[in-house]
């Protein structure tokens, strides 16, 4: 109900908007309507509801913040499905999507990223004391272990890579609901990036997190970096906001805006978009 409220107000304003500025010059539409429609798939530490009912993440407050810089002053968070986001986004539902999304070759043939504001490794949440030793997807196949992720997410194709048929492969709609079938034992293994890992599994008393791990793909390790997703059209809007992502970056205000969500220092990266993308 909230994202189709919240996307019902944004196309009214996104109307006005475009009434008054080019449509192909999408800031100054942003800036003449005030506000950014931000997609975001309701899970923490990216972007979710709070205790409060407010929304909250690292990517809705580093969007604040940005947008703000840009002239934008508010941010009207839209959740949605994962795999959702970038046909939305293409569809114009949103305006820029973030929700700890990767940035990947496949992707970037739809969506322009900015350069990734962290870089994050794989963890696996397994039930209390990890009985089947399940700490790659390697030892998933050699355990022959059911596994479980969610929809769209980058380690359905490491679990590929690494031998399991896609189709043994289960699908649910978030991390929570990957803990409690790992809980419940209907899975051995749910596969995630590592901060979700470990902040989903923080209240469990019969799961844990594993050791964070790169993932391997053609026999080489894969560390990723996530970052905000900008239509193809938006070249320009893309890099007004990587200028703001690079200052932040060189200050030290990028780390200081996620720390509160579980990263640490060694999650901050210099990669850049076009790396990731080749």
């Amino acid at each position: 109900m909230l994202g189709t409220a919240a996307l019902g107000a944004a196309g009214a304003l996104g109307a006005a908007g475009c009434a008054k500025v080019p449509s192909g010059d999408t800031l100054a539409r942003l800036k003449s309507q005030g506000t950014v429609r931000l997609g975001i798939a309701g899970e923490a530490p990216y972007g979710y509801i709070d205790e409060q009912g407010a929304f909250t993440g690292e990517a809705v407050e580093l969007a604040k913040v940005i947008f703000k810089r840009l002239g934008v002053p508010r941010v009207q968070p839209s959740p949605t499905d994962f795999s959702s986001l970038i046909p939305g986004l293409q569809s114009q539902q949103f305006d820029v999507v973030s929700a700890g999304m990767y940035i990947n070759k496949e992707r970037c043939a739809q969506v322009l990223f900015a350069d990734p504001e962290y870089q994050m490794l794989d963890s696996f949440l397994v039930r209390k004391g990890n009985p089947k030793k399940l700490n790659s997807y390697q030892d998933v196949v050699e355990a022959k272990a059911k596994i479980a992720t969610g929809a769209g997410y980058a380690e359905i194709d490491y679990a590929v890579a690494a031998g399991i048929p896609r189709e043994e492969i289960a699908i649910f709609q978030d991390p929570v609901a990957g803990l409690n079938a790992v809980e419940s034992g209907r899975v051995d293994v749910f596969a995630g990036t590592a901060l979700t890992s470990r902040g989903v599994v923080r209240k469990s008393t019969r799961a844990e997190a594993t050791k964070p791990f790169a993932p391997l793909v053609d026999g080489k390790k894969k560390v990723d970096g996530g970052g905000f997703a900008f239509r193809l059209g938006d070249a320009e809007l893309r890099d007004a906001f990587n200028v703001e992502i690079h200052k932040m970056k060189k200050s030290g205000e990028l780390f200081r805006i996620l720390r509160p969500f579980g990263f640490t220092r060694a999650e901050m990266t210099t990669m850049t978009a076009e790396e990731l993308c080749a």
